[in-house]
């Protein structure tokens, strides 16, 4: 499946930056800050360490640069605290009119032992890999680990649509780390204006009030990270406001299996059906679903500055997850010249689902492949999928696969979807008989190489019994921490059998799925 980076349009290389570093070196103890500005890479400096009793730390990309000699004195720490602005109570200060930021360790009595000042930059130039995407109007949920640009993109995002889109902006800056400290923000934000927290324990109240008092057409928020805030964030999009926010997390299936934020994207029940709804979806009685529309219309996976996922339709994406079927997010790069290149993905998102690219396949020697069946059962073929381990998934619509699946009785009939199909070029195969076998033989031969051909997967083997079960210890864990099923590695009967009764004692359900040699044990909930 050869998907073909698409650029989106072309960027300058060199990314603008400010980062006002004499203002954050302004307030060091002489000692630190003459030895800083000797530093070759002092222009790189991410970071400024001081601890009671220990050697200063400058920190660059990559490297750890002891200051001096001398050990970090309680007079060091007070210098600096007399020179920034006042603490607040998440232990954090700043220095008026910049985006730097300076983080307190205090003892148990209050006082102040030890301080992180960070350096804050403004860099311009982000925002155009997500660029079409801020400005389509969607609410957009970012995500990514400490350090990777959440705050420097929405920082970029406010701005955008605040001076180039000319609408209502208004941030919610919990910590000052977007539009900096003080009471001017920063320039970095543009026209869009900014209001402060004055507790963390009070930014859903600041995030309601800003709706109600300032009529803004776009919110801003850093860090969704209570119930509360969730809640005031879905209360804003029912406003019909355009939400851009950061939350904890890295990817969906993280918000998704945390309790307290999952109602972002539309919150995660367990339901019980009828034994006939049961049925014809051919799932168990006891299912997860999707309570209500998620907050976001995207999540956007933020991998580095460089490289993103994006999930449009936040509520299918989380539908089809749970069901178990495979989603394709976009994946955006910015390339070494500066264009934004997009594609689809070539091996799909998973959850709760048991589908792998065949793991002894040459790299690169296949690609994921979307299969739609038309007449065939959709349940044998992710069966016969999933117990061959073929590099392949089944999609919900003929439009997006790459081969249609069909019977000989059906394409006989000539339907009218099938020749329209046939028209446009997409292939389309036929087997004699609704059966597992005759679907296993059709992967074999599209796959002749593959775990689904010559080279199926053999059972890893342990050592003894109490290493099948440290494997069932973590599929326990792992049941029971996100909900979804879990699966174990193919093993042989006697291990099999062990790992069964442990997680039925742990009060999980347990069936055997594939045929020998790639028979393992799937767990559920119960």
């Amino acid at each position: 499946m050869n998907h073909s980076d698409k650029p989106l349009h072309m960027n300058d290389v060199t990314t603008p930056t400010t980062d006002d570093i004499d203002r954050m070196l302004s307030v060091m103890p002489p000692h630190i800050r003459e030895a800083i500005e000797n530093h070759p890479d002092c222009n790189d400096l991410i970071e400024i360490v001081i601890d009671l009793g220990r050697t200063p730390e400058a920190r660059f990309p990559g490297k750890i640069h002891e200051i001096s000699g001398e050990c970090g004195t309680q007079k060091d720490i007070d210098y600096i605290v007399g020179r920034v602005g006042r603490f607040t109570g998440d232990n954090r200060a700043g220095i008026e009119r910049t985006l730097h930021r300076i983080s307190a360790i205090k003892n148990r009595f209050g006082t102040i032992i030890g301080l992180t000042c960070r350096v804050g930059r403004a860099v311009f130039g982000t925002v155009d890999i997500l660029q079409d995407v801020i400005e389509s109007g969607l609410s957009i949920l970012l995500l990514g680990r400490p350090g990777v640009g959440k705050t420097t993109l929405l920082r970029e995002a406010a701005r955008v649509l605040a001076d180039d889109m000319g609408k209502r902006v208004v941030i919610v800056d919990t910590s000052n780390e977007i539009a900096g400290d003080g009471d001017i923000p920063h320039p970095g934000i543009g026209r869009a204006r900014r209001m402060q927290v004055p507790s963390i324990h009070l930014q859903h109240a600041v995030m309601i009030e800003a709706v109600e008092n300032h009529m803004p057409e776009v919110i801003v928020i850093d860090e969704i990270g209570t119930e509360a805030e969730a809640l005031a964030a879905r209360t804003i999009a029912e406003r019909g406001v355009q939400l851009i926010a950061t939350a904890h997390g890295n990817t969906v299936d993280n918000l998704m299996a945390n309790p307290t934020l999952s109602d972002l994207v539309g919150g995660i029940s367990s339901v019980t059906i009828s034994d006939e709804e049961a049925r014809r979806r051919k799932t168990r009685k006891t299912i997860l679903e999707r309570k209500s529309p998620p907050t976001f219309d995207v999540l956007v996976e933020i991998q580095n500055r460089d490289h993103m996922v994006v999930h449009y339709d936040l509520g299918h994406v989380v539908d089809a997850m749970l069901r178990g079927i495979p989603v394709e997010p976009e994946i955006r790069q910015r390339g070494d010249q500066g264009q934004i290149f997009t594609r689809k993905t070539d091996v799909p998102v998973f959850r709760q689902t048991f589908l792998h690219t065949a793991p002894n396949a040459a790299p690169g020697a296949y690609q994921a492949i979307r299969i739609f069946t038309y007449g065939v059962s959709r349940k044998h073929t992710q069966r016969a999928i999933s117990d061959l381990r073929a590099p392949a998934y089944l999609v919900s619509d003929m439009e997006s696969a790459d081969m249609v699946l069909t019977l000989k009785s059906q394409e006989k009939k000539k339907p009218l979807r099938l020749r329209e199909v046939q028209k446009n070029g997409m292939p389309v195969h036929v087997i004699k008989s609704n059966t597992i076998t005759q679907i296993e033989n059709f992967l074999r031969n599209i796959f002749p190489e593959s775990a689904a051909g010559k080279n199926p997967v053999h059972p890893k083997t342990f050592p003894d019994e109490s290493a099948a079960e440290k494997e069932a210890e973590k599929a326990v864990i792992a049941v029971h921490k996100t909900g979804a099923p879990f699966e174990l590695s193919p093993q042989n009967a006697r291990f099999r059998r062990l790992q069964h009764e442990f997680i039925n004692r742990q009060g999980l359900a347990t069936e055997s799925r594939g045929r020998s040699p790639n028979r393992r044990v799937v767990a559920y909930p119960l």
